[in-house]
């Protein structure tokens, strides 16, 4: 009874809130900036490496949607493995998700700041990025339908941009207009694998973690006002959005720009925009600039999201400190959107006066992490999947081939880590990932002790629906 009075966030989001957080979540400004680098290292067959990726996030998203169903109450994606595997689970999952989503924040900002300044040459990017960082913040901490709502709005203009995109590509290529290369780019410059196959691995790998955050829509579910239902929808449209914006958009700009163009780098131009330009879309850099920065506010406003919920089920589990489970009278937990904004405080600092160290450790330290809590998510998906199963319950959305497919999901995930060891490029991405992890272990028995209270170390096995 007494977990029942502690506090609780409202439920208040709607399903076109949930759907376009989801949208949101996919279509981050990974797809836009970084598959230039993706096209530029693998060739054509970068299409290769998007499929196999989208395949592995889409497994993952089934497994963490199957438990957000039977675990409605769980409401934080930590309270997954907290309930199916123990507190350590928890804490670990907990703590590295919140820290790689405030460098996330961090990133963004410094990245939204670049271009804005762009128009602005005569505002310091420390204030830009200040200015994204403050508004954000109060976004967010005004009510979760104000955080909703821009989120909303941001995630529409990146679908229309994307769908104008893909429709005018289309268009073009058909020949219904201009001078239509087809399908010559595909075997017009070194053939479809120009690089090698291993290079659809390596670019597999980099794909990865341009769909992390489409969790997010789970997340957000247990704010709407049902919580089960709206998990299972926004699940299920994480695979036909990964299918139609990532794969149509990168089908489209191969068979307009040859892979080889330079499309990565602080001076060079996004390939959505080169794509376009070879359309003959006037302003496509502009155009381009601008879909850019919304994905960029969009990341930055929902890490904060992220980053504070997490942060505030860790202190209701006894976990974090225990000031930032209070809530505003609107039901926001203001105190663990500060804290989060702290740390992009802190590392926009640290990039200002040492670009090359701190920053750039940050950034590595936290590169695999999500690999590493997806492993634990669907190790906890099979335990919870094995409780309910105990009880007679058969979940209302299930993960497929269940439990082959959990498990092949899991050594999927394995054999990824396993490539970044070997590969030098990832080696050391990998290593400060693997340490940032044994720092969150050693933690967990030192903050057990300080917090011996159980709290919801393992749930009611009542919230399993």
């Amino acid at each position: 009874m007494a977990h029942e009075q502690r506090p609780q966030l409202r439920n208040t989001l709607t399903n076109r809130h949930v759907t376009m957080i989801a949208l949101g979540g996919v279509i981050g400004a990974g797809l836009f900036v970084s598959s230039g680098a993706v096209l530029n290292t693998v060739g054509p067959a970068a299409l290769i490496s998007y499929i196999v990726s989208g395949i592995l996030v889409t497994l993952i998203m089934r497994g963490v949607g199957e438990m957000a169903v039977l675990l409605p109450e769980a409401r934080s994606i930590e309270n997954y493995p907290r309930i199916g595997l123990g507190r350590w689970a928890g804490f670990s999952v907990g703590w590295m998700y919140w820290y790689f989503w405030v460098i996330v924040a961090a990133v963004e900002a410094v990245a939204g700041a670049g271009i804005i300044g762009g128009f602005l040459p005569d505002v310091p990017n420390w204030a830009i990025c200040l200015g994204l960082i403050v508004v954000m913040t109060l976004l967010n901490v005004i009510s979760v339908r104000v955080y909703a709502e821009t989120e909303f709005w941001l995630a529409s203009i990146k679908v229309v941009a994307i769908v104008f995109f893909l429709v005018v590509g289309a268009v073009f290529l058909l020949g219904l207009f201009g001078h239509s290369p087809g399908l010559s780019h595909l075997e017009g410059h070194g053939g479809f694998f120009p690089l090698g196959g291993g290079a659809v691995v390596v670019g597999s790998v980099t794909v990865l973690f341009s769909f992390a955050g489409a969790e997010i829509a789970t997340i957000a579910a247990a704010e709407s006002r049902d919580p089960a239902k709206y998990a299972a929808r926004a699940t299920r449209q994480v695979t036909y959005r990964i299918l139609f914006f990532y794969l149509l958009s990168i089908a489209v700009i191969i068979c307009l720009v040859p892979w080889n163009t330079p499309m990565s780098g602080a001076q060079v131009k996004s390939p959505f925009a080169l794509a376009l330009s070879a359309v003959g879309i006037p302003f496509a850099d502009v155009i381009m600039e601008v879909v850019v920065l919304t994905a960029v506010l969009s990341s930055l406003n929902s890490c904060l999201y992220l980053t504070s919920r997490v942060l505030f089920s860790l202190s209701r589990h006894g976990d974090a400190p225990q000031f930032l489970t209070r809530l505003n009278r609107r039901g926001v937990p203001t105190r663990a959107i500060v804290a989060a904004t702290l740390v992009s405080y802190l590392s926009v600092i640290a990039n200002y006066f040492f670009p090359e160290q701190v920053f750039l450790f940050l950034i590595n330290s936290s590169g695999a992490i999500c690999l590493i809590y997806y492993f634990l998510l669907m190790l906890a998906q099979v335990a919870v999947r094995k409780r309910s199963a105990a009880r007679g319950i058969e979940p209302k959305f299930r993960m497929w081939g269940y439990p082959w497919l959990s498990y092949l999901t899991m050594v999927w995930i394995v054999g990824v880590l396993i490539f970044m060891g070997i590969n030098p490029a990832t080696r050391w991405e990998l290593s400060l990932s693997a340490l940032s992890f044994v720092v969150v272990l050693v933690a967990y028995p030192i903050v057990r002790r300080r917090s011996p209270t159980r709290h919801d170390d393992r749930p009611s096995e009542s919230t399993l629906t």
